[in-house]
């Protein structure tokens, strides 16, 4: 991991254009080839920001550039696209970095792994005919929750969550685009599964293909007495 703390304009070039004006931020550089620009704001998201796989490129500024105060230049150049983070240090600030090493991933809360286990062993509750591959399935980037086939053996990747957000299908959508590349599981496609599901992340799932699915963990732990429902 690399932290710079630099004085910075930033411009992000491709299929959408971005703009941010010269201004006091910080870069992180991370392991994977992201690269993301965060203010001392916003909480934890940053202002701008390049996915894995990209490559990152340091040149010299045009001698405009140079006259207008630009030391060098990051070219953050997407892996998969024409798309391009293009970010002009004036003044690096800070630069240091650190070895992080292999992280043990996100342990998830009682909830959440109960959840796992129980539509594990209730995976009927995702469709008719659908049968378990197996729970915490390995990627590169992190386990998926539970990998399923359905009623026509096609694979199905389910990322589960007490409260899904707009992370979450962001989440599914990384590890359905790797596992897309595998060919023994392609056609892969999702299934984003909570307790309560936000109405944006349903929208963005539904936008990308992934089906949402509400789950009732009450009722999979066999204490919900349906029949005292009202409705």
């Amino acid at each position: 991991m690399r932290l710079v703390i630099a004085k910075c304009s930033v411009d992000y070039v491709g299929r959408l254009r971005a703009h941010l004006p010269l201004a006091t931020r910080l870069l992180l550089v991370k392991a994977d080839g992201s690269v993301l620009v965060h203010s001392d704001g916003g909480s934890y998201k940053p202002l701008n920001w390049m996915s894995p796989p990209a490559t990152l490129r340091v040149t010299d500024p045009s001698e405009a550039d140079a006259a207008d105060g630009v030391s060098e230049v990051w070219v953050v150049q997407a892996g998969k696209s024409d798309d391009k983070l293009v970010i002009n240090i004036h003044e690096a600030i800070h630069d240091t970095s650190h070895e992080l090493g292999t992280d043990p991933g996100l342990i998830k809360d009682g909830v959440e792994a109960d959840l796992q286990r129980l539509l594990a062993e209730q995976i009927h509750r995702l469709g008719e005919g659908y049968t378990l591959i197996r729970r915490e399935y390995a990627t590169a980037i992190g386990p998926v929750d539970i990998l399923a086939r359905d009623a026509d053996g096609r694979t199905v990747a389910v990322e589960l969550k007490r409260r899904g957000d707009i992370d979450g299908v962001e989440q599914l959508t990384r590890y359905l685009d790797l596992l897309n590349r595998d060919p023994l599981l392609a056609p892969v496609r999702g299934v984003f599964a909570a307790q309560q599901i936000k109405p944006q992340a349903r929208v963005l799932a539904t936008d990308r293909g992934i089906d949402c699915l509400t789950l009732d963990y009450d009722a999979m732990r066999g204490v919900d007495d349906i029949e005292s429902r009202l409705f």
